[in-house]
Order: C-alpha cells, then sequence, then structure tokens
C-alpha cells in the first residue's frame, strides 16, 4: 500500500511540474506588450523551478526506497524552495499592482518586501539544519512567520480589489487554499508524517493560481 501511495506522489509531483512550466509559457508566449502577463509567466517558472529542486530528489527517494543517500539533495531543495516560493508572492503582488493600480499602497509594498527578505534571511540559516530527517519546530514556525503574513497581504490585495479586475477575483480563495493546506504541514508533519500528503492540494492550488493568471 506505502508502495502504491509513493507512486501516485511520484506521477503527481511530475504531473504538477508540467503543468506548471506549460503554464509558464502559455502566459509568456502572449506576453508581448503585456507587463502582467510577462511576471505571471515568469513566476510560474520561478515556482517549477523550485518545487523541482525538492520535487527531483523526492521522487528518487520513492523509486530507490533509499532516503538517506538524497538526504543533502532533499533538505537543500527545501531551503530553495522555500525562497523561490517567497520570490513567487513577490511576483504576484506586483501583479497585483499593475492590475489594480491601487492608491496609497506603498507602504503595504514595504511590507511585503520587508516581510519577503526576513523570511528569505531566515532561510538561509545553519540553524534550520534543513539536512537533518527532522529538522527543529521552532525554525520551522519562525521562518513560516513571516511567508504567512506576506501571504495575507499579497490575499488582502487580491480580496478588497476583487471587483476591480474580475478576471483575478477567484485569486484570493486560491492563495486561502494553498495556506490552509501548507499551515498543518508546518505544524505537525514532523508528529504524524501523513500530514505531508495535505501538500498534494496545496499544489493544486498553486496551479489553480496560475492558470488564473491565463485571464490577463
Amino acid at each position: 500500500m506505502k508502495r502504491v501511495f509513493g507512486t501516485v506522489e511520484a506521477v503527481f509531483d511530475v504531473a504538477y511540474l508540467a503543468a506548471v512550466v506549460l503554464l509558464g509559457l502559455a502566459l509568456l508566449a502572449g506576453a508581448a506588450g503585456n507587463t502582467a502577463r510577462l511576471l505571471a509567466g515568469a513566476m510560474a517558472l520561478v515556482l517549477a523551478g523550485g518545487d523541482a529542486c525538492h520535487l527531483a530528489p523526492r521522487i528518487l527517494v520513492i523509486k530507490t526506497g533509499n532516503e538517506e543517500r538524497f538526504r543533502r539533495a532533499l533538505g537543500r531543495g527545501k531551503q530553495v524552495a522555500s525562497i523561490t516560493m517567497t520570490v513567487y508572492y513577490l511576483l504576484l503582488w506586483q501583479i497585483g499592482l499593475l492590475v489594480f493600480a491601487p492608491e496609497n499602497i506603498k507602504g503595504w509594498s514595504y511590507t511585503v518586501y520587508l516581510l519577503a527578505a526576513v523570511r528569505i534571511v531566515l532561510c538561509l540559516l545553519r540553524q534550520n539544519k534543513w539536512e537533518q530527517r527532522h529538522p527543529p519546530l521552532l525554525w520551522g514556525l519562525w521562518r513560516n512567520l513571516p511567508f504567512f503574513l506576506q501571504g495575507v497581504v499579497v490575499a488582502g490585495l487580491y480580496f478588497l480589489q476583487r471587483n476591480t479586475a474580475p478576471q483575478l477575483a477567484m485569486m484570493w480563495p486560491a492563495i486561502a487554499v494553498s495556506f490552509a493546506f501548507y499551515l498543518p504541514v508546518v505544524l505537525w508533519v514532523a508528529k504524524n508524517p501523513k500530514i505531508g500528503m495535505l501538500m498534494l492540494p496545496k499544489s493544486c492550488a498553486y496551479v489553480w493560481m496560475v492558470a488564473i493568471c491565463l485571464s490577463l
């Protein structure tokens, strides 16, 4: 049964990466003269590139059954993915600014970039012990707090401006769904590894977000 679920996860990971890359290329293909769409295409490829750094060794672990052999690659892949997800939300914020052109937003932009900077610095610190089988939970909470707050601000922008550009009206629910599946993993996966399966619907929410950008 474990092997079956592992195979399902591996197939899902490949399909997820392929979907994000294809969506990103489609966005870039139609981006002539459309800066928001260009950013969306770059956002998708950043997401796929970062996640691939973690998912590729994860797939190898599933295939070989040898987790220790790929321990370092798994840890560093998680670190890279954590940073690229942060950049992903910065690009999503910039897309919102371009499309909505909201007023009096400069302070919030500073907040989003400050939270991203704090998150990236925290991800780079050795105290995270990325390569351990069970990294310190406290550091996981510290580095994800600014990321969560960044996501709240970005979702807030899309929520408040949902009637300005109806084609992006579903972006804030997609962001909310992604965090709803992600936060339990951060909090409880060390106690119950099966909770890690919530990363699958979380990944679907990211595909949803990128697909929404096709309407730009």
